[in-house]
């Protein structure tokens, strides 16, 4: 995600944008959930004090209610800004804070407020962030907030958030503040692209979070990330196969296993759509079959699924239609040691587990095909 330099002059939240710098340069490293205090210079010129007061809005929510901060005094409120239609690092924010509400006690729980702010200056209709809420089973767990392109610029002006078109594509800080009872940003903290990491984030949410409720108890520290070094081609030799009710079977990855892979998650579309785009790599496998190309095999990433146990019911039909193996990917270790940025995410790799090709987004057979034997061809 880029990040925007400050604008020069006076400016209320000037000290967050060089917080923003640092912590976009931190998650260039880091594994998890980067914190950073948020501080403001007073006016009176006698350094930074803390407790900034967050500035207040009027939008719609994902069922066209008028949804303001101040409604939420006497609540903790997570704070996001989403892309409704992002299909890179905003599922992970947006699970990530689910996640984060469910590791809570029921009392503590029901006095935090989950809210997302439009982030597609193309995309703000009430339509658009409903449809990105059910796509990821949000319906009921929080409000995700659209108004006029004007009124939402405003709003990213004021808490200085990022927001750019760039070449078709959308652009924005991957930022979470964390606002107390009282109405004052307290913590702004950061996602990274790591799928792995979104228990981690989760537990960073809440244990932070539990510190803002008068009298919660904070959370035990977050255990090590286990996507902290995956940043090779994948090492796992062996995983299972998706199970929907048959026999457990196992598939190897990785060194001398060559395979074209494709990372996927259930929200990507309905299920019949997916029907048919998976059905593409059993088209690209008869192919792959006589002409001795690497198989392929389709890796559902359940860490962005709002409920794991509902996604493998919902793609159980596909196990019964498609013939090219389903992996499920629980942890999101797959699909960060193959580098995935997005999804869908296609990788070719060799029988060394180097990854010598990938694409993002969806690909006929036909595709497939050409893309393949012009990689293995060489130059």
């Amino acid at each position: 995600m880029a990040v925007q330099e400050p604008q020069s002059g006076p400016s209320p939240h000037h000290t967050r944008r060089v917080i923003l710098a640092t912590g976009a340069a931190l998650v260039a490293v880091a594994a998890v959930l980067v914190f950073a205090s948020h501080l403001r210079s007073s006016a009176s010129g006698n350094g930074a004090r803390l407790d900034v007061i967050a500035p207040d809005f009027t939008l719609r929510d994902q069922l066209g209610r008028p949804t303001s901060l101040a409604q939420f005094r006497g609540k903790v409120v997570v704070l996001t800004f989403v892309d409704p239609e992002c299909t890179e690092i905003c599922p992970l924010t947006t699970q990530s804070m689910v996640d984060a509400v469910h590791l809570l006690p029921p009392a503590q729980a029901a006095r935090v407020q989950l809210l997302g702010i439009d982030a597609n200056p193309a995309k703000t209709h009430v339509a658009d962030v409903a449809a990105y809420t059910r796509a990821h089973g949000l319906t009921g767990h929080w409000r995700f907030l659209t108004g006029p392109e004007r009124t939402l610029e405003d709003v990213w002006h004021r808490y200085n958030v990022y927001v750019d078109a760039v070449k078709g594509n959308i652009e924005h800080d991957p930022i979470v503040f964390l606002i107390d009872g009282s109405g004052h940003e307290r913590q702004v903290l950061f996602t990274a692209m790591r799928y792995a990491s979104v228990g981690n984030q989760a537990r960073t949410i809440a244990t932070d979070v539990g510190r803002l409720l008068a009298g919660a108890e904070p959370l035990p520290a977050p255990a090590t990330d286990p996507g902290a070094a995956t940043d090779s081609a994948p090492r796992l030799a062996t995983v299972q196969l998706a199970s929907f009710g048959a026999h457990t079977r196992s598939i190897g990855l990785g060194r001398a296993h060559p395979h074209l892979v494709v990372f996927f998650a259930g929200w990507l579309g309905g299920h019949t759509d997916l029907a048919h785009r998976l059905a593409a790599l059993d088209g690209y496998a008869q192919a792959a079959r006589r002409r001795h190309w690497p198989s392929p095999v389709a890796i559902d990433v359940r860490t962005t699924e709002a409920s794991p146990a509902a996604a493998r019911d919902a793609l159980a039909p596909l196990a019964a239609t498609i013939r090219t193996p389903i992996v499920e990917d629980t942890t999101g270790v797959l699909a960060d040691s193959s580098q995935v940025e997005d999804l869908p995410w296609f990788a070719l790799t060799t029988p060394t587990g180097d990854i010598v090709w990938h694409h993002d987004g969806w690909l006929t057979a036909a595709q497939l095909r050409a893309d393949v034997q012009t990689v293995l061809a060489g130059p």
